[in-house]
């Protein structure tokens, strides 16, 4: 395992925020979780974090927003999630590549491995 460890989750929805920090914890990760678009740019800005998950369907400022201002500044590897059923998709450009995955489907992702 590498030396990734601190997760920032930014999700406005509680038990879904939750459900993602039990799950990484539960796997050794250090995790914060941030409910608001502010708050969580702030984190991710300020934050020494080596990875952010980012629901797409935030209530003021969508994910893709927040994801481009953070990469503005910083390269932090970030997962973009939605909860709806159909995935979402949009063209953007932010110069790495984005996952975006479904909670609605059953995903594993390594990219914690070498």
């Amino acid at each position: 395992m590498s030396n990734l460890k601190n997760i920032l989750i930014i999700e406005d929805e509680a038990t879904i925020a939750n459900l993602e920090r039990d799950y990484l914890e539960a796997n050794g990760f250090s995790v914060d979780i941030s409910g608001t678009e502010d708050d969580g740019l702030y984190q991710a800005m300020t934050g020494n974090y080596d990875l952010i998950i980012l629901d797409l369907m935030l209530p003021a400022i969508d994910g893709f927003e927040i994801c481009k201002k953070i990469r503005n500044t910083k390269n932090i590897p970030i997962i973009m999630v939605s909860a709806k059923k159909k995935m979402l998709i949009k063209s953007v450009d932010l110069e790495s590549e984005l996952m975006i995955m479904s909670l609605n489907r059953l995903a594993r992702v390594n990219w914690w491995q070498e």
